[in-house]
């Protein structure tokens, strides 16, 4: 399970350990999104909630979570991504796992160096490639080097707003830290290296766990 502020790279990371270990990339965002298009009854319950205006909580994340969990790909084992973000998920999806071992890592990352990165990614309106660009980028000027489309730079990485998601995040991760800091699972990375030199140090860490 990784833990991490918004753009210190858990997504990137979890694609990779998914793919290392053979095992599902498990995101409650797109978790949530495939029950309600699968029409299960939780799902349903979910787009209720959403098309009412309302937001989902804890016990439907949770039964979103649970449900994906229950899958036969994930039998082995997954990396879970955006769950839990609560000391009191945290402890939901202990009772979810039981015994069986949760590795957690968190993924640390100044404020300062989140806002740069995120104001230097740009995302392609044709091929939904996301990428990284220099600080003079005019973003409604660079064409995608993959198919030409147009590059462009997503509302939620604007500076203002990135530091707003910092600040929320960050009123959330210190219990939830906390919950977790005193397990022989848990481990804190730099994720402000070079992307492989962060791989292995997520890879070292499960391996230790794993032995």
């Amino acid at each position: 399970m990784l833990l991490g502020p918004p753009g210190s790279g858990k997504g990137t990371q979890a694609t990779r350990l998914a793919a290392r270990y053979n095992i599902p990339h498990i995101s409650t965002g797109d978790a949530l999104r495939a029950a309600v298009k699968a029409g299960t009854a939780i799902g349903r319950a979910v787009k209720e909630t959403i098309d009412g205006g309302g937001l989902v909580g804890d016990e439907l994340i949770a039964g979103i979570v649970r449900e994906r969990l229950a899958q036969a790909d994930a039998v082995a084992g997954c990396v879970l991504d955006g769950y839990p973000r609560t000391a009191a998920q945290a402890a939901t999806l202990d009772a979810m796992v039981g015994a069986l071992p949760l590795v957690v890592v968190h993924i640390a990352a100044a404020d300062d160096e989140i806002v740069r990165r995120l104001a230097m990614r740009r995302v392609c309106d044709a091929c939904a490639i996301t990428q990284s660009v220099s600080h003079d980028t005019d973003p409604d000027r660079e064409a995608c080097p993959y198919c030409g489309g147009n590059l462009i730079r997503r509302q939620d990485d604007h500076p203002d707003t990135v530091r707003r998601r910092l600040e929320t995040y960050a009123s959330l991760a210190a219990p939830l830290i906390a919950f977790y800091a005193d397990r022989v699972t848990f481990h804190s990375v730099d994720g402000l290296g070079p992307l492989d030199e962060v791989t292995a140090a997520l890879c070292a860490h499960i391996d230790r766990c794993r032995r």
